[in-house]
């Protein structure tokens, strides 16, 4: 008889507590990594960094997942219920899709349209009108990502936080 490795986990959960350092690493990282690459006049800030790292509050207020691979986390995305303290959801009963990372040695494969997909089902078992998010202004891949999905852009979302961000708004209907 062959030998056959023990199986390992693989695919999407919630987060527990004990995720919390992975995911907020994970966030920092993949944001980091991706805009000085791709957008080097974004500067990430120690402010933002905390708030990315901020894993127990976000799991106090919005539905985590990751996505677990041989043990571990590389993978992870958020989504904040209608109505919920600090959604940025604009639509009356949508839900706010947030913070979707991937680990760099990971993309490319179906991580983050599985993460998506489970984000979307769960979205629609709320009874959500929509799901609304926000991407930063120049990311034409997260934004080319999200299109191929569904999601729509609705500039009537758009946060204008500039000089630091302006955020352009897009919607998925979920009616």
């Amino acid at each position: 008889m062959r030998y056959q490795p023990p199986a390992m986990t693989d695919g999407v959960r919630d987060a527990t507590e004990q995720d919390d350092s992975a995911i907020g690493e994970l966030l920092v990282a993949a944001f980091e990594r991706t805009y000085a690459r791709k957008m080097p006049e974004v500067v990430m800030g120690d402010e933002r960094r905390a708030e990315l790292r901020a894993v127990k509050a976000k799991r106090a207020i919005a539905k985590v997942w990751v996505y677990e691979q041989a043990g571990q986390v590389v993978g992870t995305v958020a989504l904040w219920p209608a109505g919920a303290q600090r959604t940025e959801a604009w639509i009356p009963g949508a839900v706010d899709l947030r913070h979707l990372a991937v680990d760099e040695a990971h993309r490319g494969g179906a991580i983050s349209r599985r993460l998506l997909e489970t984000a979307e089902a769960y979205a629609r078992r709320l009874a959500a009108s929509a799901i609304c998010l926000h991407v930063r202004r120049g990311a034409t891949g997260v934004r080319r990502l999200y299109e191929s999905r569904g999601y729509l852009r609705r500039p009537e979302g758009d946060l204008d936080l500039q000089p630091e961000v302006f955020l352009e708004a897009f919607a998925l209907p979920l009616g």
